[in-house]
């Protein structure tokens, strides 16, 4: 069975209470963690849900602060507080990430530049990326093994779309910033456009998030049930989805 925990799924800042983007994906039957962005409040959050130095590997899919610097803090925390005693840490990051975090390669931290088309294997896990619509470079990723799949969109504008990850997810989770009132003004997607996007790789479930704070969840749910055709989720702090 696999677990998918939100650990922050707010767009671009964090809300009243909330975080920024940051999710923990589990493989028990394999005993895999994976922490897929780590935008602000995600590692206060990491730290509910598991032990961080049991992690398998960490995800960073573009350079945006709002998904990638609590690394800092996750490293901080190992090498000051926790005695670190174990091998680093593999991190797959979109180019640039590290340079924004302003880290090096050291006992907790084992960079990887991944890119377009890229895959690398966790464990029994592989993980395929796909640049997305959104500056800077950005990677959608794709997470199967086990017999389950996981597509998740990372921030992206409409003229990329989850089939390019591949089609037949099991769940997909996929960014829904603003309702369709705002296309064509953001590089980035209503909650009509992750619906479509969503049918197009003819995924199982979708579960929404990246929401702007003041946008209603329940106005991007209603737009993406009705391009979806099928079951939709929004994300929240501290949710979880069994695949």
């Amino acid at each position: 069975m696999w677990t998918l925990t939100v650990l922050g799924c707010d767009g671009s800042h964090a809300g009243l209470g909330g975080a920024a983007s940051g999710y923990l994906l589990r493989s028990w039957a394999s005993d895999i963690s994976i922490w897929i962005d780590a935008g602000p409040g995600t590692f206060a959050n990491l730290q509910l849900f598991t032990d961080p130095v049991r992690l398998s590997a960490i995800v960073l899919t573009h350079e945006h602060s709002d998904h990638c610097t609590d690394v800092a803090g996750f490293r901080t925390a190992a090498l000051r507080t926790w005695g670190w005693e174990r091998d680093p840490v593999p991190v797959y990051a979109a180019p640039g990430v590290r340079e924004r975090i302003g880290v090096e390669d050291d006992s907790v931290l084992q960079f990887e530049e991944v890119g377009d088309s890229d895959g690398v294997d966790v464990g029994n896990l592989r993980l395929r990326f796909s640049r997305t619509d959104h500056g800077p470079v950005t990677l959608a990723v794709r997470v199967e093994g086990d017999g389950k799949s996981l597509g998740y969109s990372a921030d992206s504008g409409p003229a990329w779309s989850l089939s390019e990850l591949g089609t037949d997810l099991d769940l997909a989770l996929c960014e829904a910033t603003f309702t369709m009132d705002h296309e064509g003004k953001a590089g980035h997607m209503s909650g009509r456009q992750a619906g479509a996007s969503a049918r197009a790789a003819r995924a199982r479930r979708l579960v929404l998030t990246h929401r702007w704070p003041t946008v209603p969840a329940s106005a991007l749910k209603e737009e993406a049930e009705e391009s979806f055709g099928g079951v939709v989720d929004q994300a929240a702090v501290g949710r979880g989805f069994s695949l």
